[in-house]
């Protein structure tokens, strides 16, 4: 179970005017900005549910995610998971969690990836027969094969994602963050990263929670998506039943536009 309650979290900013003058006075005198990134973050996700997690970029959806995953302490509120306050717990919490961030890699870039997976293997302490099994089962799912031997530098974004998903399964977490995983793959890689989330999901019970512009992947994995804008919680709903306020016949990207133009964000 994943409960937030009155999540809030703030940034300082440093900020300058451009020019070569305002740069040295910089050095001196800096100026700073306070960004609210969270604003009174509440909800809940059940166990063995997948919910997509959407908003327009900067609307604080990594935020959440980091504070989820430990990374990130907020200034005030409450975060549970599976019973543990995660930046408190960190050890033990992530044991129970994998996460992908579609933009940066856990993959050690200049070995192959089979070394990756063996040092992660090794810093999780899992046991020889479960991580073999692991990877064997993943390896075919995701069809990796001589991909293992390759470094983390060779690979397309496609292989790589596929890599990164393997690394956050090896430990058998019970929840599973994904932060854009389908970023810039083609449309093989992606549908083939759908199936195996959904048959990860239906087989293991895993708890999914997705942030993602892809609306391919919302419909393709999740019944219930929560809207977050300008760091706060604007709606928490059922797909199925959003899709009958939009203009019919809208597809699913102009039903999320519709929705950013309704909350203005």
């Amino acid at each position: 179970m994943i409960e937030l309650k009155g999540i809030n979290k703030t940034f300082r900013v440093a900020k300058r005017q451009a020019g070569f003058g305002r740069a040295v006075k910089a050095l001196f005198s800096r100026e700073y900005e306070t960004v609210q990134a969270l604003r009174d973050v509440s909800f809940c996700v059940a166990d063995g549910e997948m919910v997509g997690y959407i908003g327009p970029n900067g609307a604080g959806k990594s935020t959440t995610i980091k504070i989820m995953c430990g990374v990130l302490t907020p200034d005030n509120g409450a975060c549970l998971i599976n019973g543990r306050t995660p930046w408190k717990d960190r050890v033990a919490h992530v044991r129970e969690i994998g996460v992908v961030f579609g933009q940066r890699s856990q993959l050690w870039w200049d070995v192959p990836v089979i070394d990756s997976f063996e040092l992660i293997r090794d810093i999780y302490r899992v046991d020889e027969n479960e991580y073999k099994k692991n990877l064997d089962e993943l390896t075919e799912l995701l069809e990796l094969g001589e991909i293992l031997k390759t470094p983390a530098r060779s690979l397309s974004l496609g292989q790589r994602m596929r890599c990164e998903i393997v690394a956050s399964l090896l430990h058998n977490p019970k929840i599973l963050f994904l932060d854009e995983p389908t970023i810039g793959l083609d449309a093989i890689s992606k549908i083939a990263v759908r199936q195996f989330i959904k048959r990860l999901n239906e087989e293991r019970g895993t708890t999914v929670l997705l942030t993602t512009h892809d609306m391919q992947d919302i419909e393709a994995l999740t019944e219930r998506i929560i809207l977050v804008g300008k760091g706060q919680i604007l709606l928490d709903g059922n797909l199925a039943e959003l899709k009958t306020r939009a203009t019919e016949g809208a597809s699913a990207e102009e039903m999320v536009a519709e929705l950013y133009r309704e909350y203005e964000i």
